[in-house]
């Protein structure tokens, strides 16, 4: 029979999604359903899940290499804790995460335990699986070269920069301004950050690269760990 040796070259050439419709289509359990086909559909299911595979893997080593704090998606936000979460915002955002497509930014803002590391870990995943790279990392680790087009910046101006912290976060910004996306938590509002940045030329160039074509959501309202804590209870 030549199936299996067929199997083996499609092994070969890499093609694993195409192998696996290949051996469904060749199990004896599978042909009643796929008797009245042609072989040009037959031959386009098998290009589908070469595709499928493909994507799937893709998308798998996208959100391993964003290093997401939380396991989190678009679909789970609870709207129904008052936080100051607005749906139809939301909604816009994550329709084909747009905002990434145009090199926008979006600001999290509220006091800690609000949700909003798990907000911006959940628009990231939407991004990986809109086609868009993604990392995760608290401000502290944050100062070297990333290339990336979904960058989240956790707990942002949470303490005052050093001089050497303003320049590197000066040339981030700088190298991605218009060209990628960035996502800021922070418990601070955003007229606090020039006083945190510290110098104030510094601080007037970063936040010229931020802000002006940024998204903002302010949220409020109780800790989602007290709350979920108390569900454990």
């Amino acid at each position: 029979m030549l199936n299996q040796p067929t199997l083996q070259k499609l092994q070969t050439l890499r093609l694993h999604g195409m192998a696996e419709a290949f051996r469904l289509q060749w199990d004896p359990a599978q042909r009643d359903g796929l008797a009245d086909l042609s072989f040009e559909e037959r031959f386009a299911l098998l290009v589908d899940q070469e595709w499928t595979w493909r994507q799937n893997r893709a998308l798998a080593r996208r959100l391993s290499q964003a290093k997401f704090r939380y396991r989190a998606s678009v679909e789970d936000i609870d709207f129904r804790t008052a936080r100051g979460l607005d749906r139809s915002l939301l909604r816009s955002w994550t329709q084909n995460s747009a905002w990434v497509a145009e090199h926008q930014n979006i600001f999290l803002l509220g006091p800690c335990g609000v949700g909003k590391s798990w907000l911006a870990c959940a628009l990231g995943e939407k991004a990986c699986r809109d086609g868009f790279t993604a990392f995760f990392i608290r401000t502290p680790r944050l100062f070297r070269d990333l290339a990336i087009d979904v960058l989240i910046v956790d707990d942002w101006a949470h303490a005052a920069l050093a001089e050497s912290e303003r320049r590197d976060f000066l040339e981030i910004c700088e190298d991605r301004y218009q060209t990628r996306s960035t996502i800021l938590t922070s418990q601070l509002p955003v007229a606090k950050w020039h006083e945190q940045i510290g110098d104030p030329t510094l601080a007037d160039s970063i936040l010229d690269r931020l802000v002006h074509n940024a998204h903002r959501l302010e949220m409020h309202g109780e800790s989602m760990r007290k709350e979920r804590n108390g569900k454990k209870a």
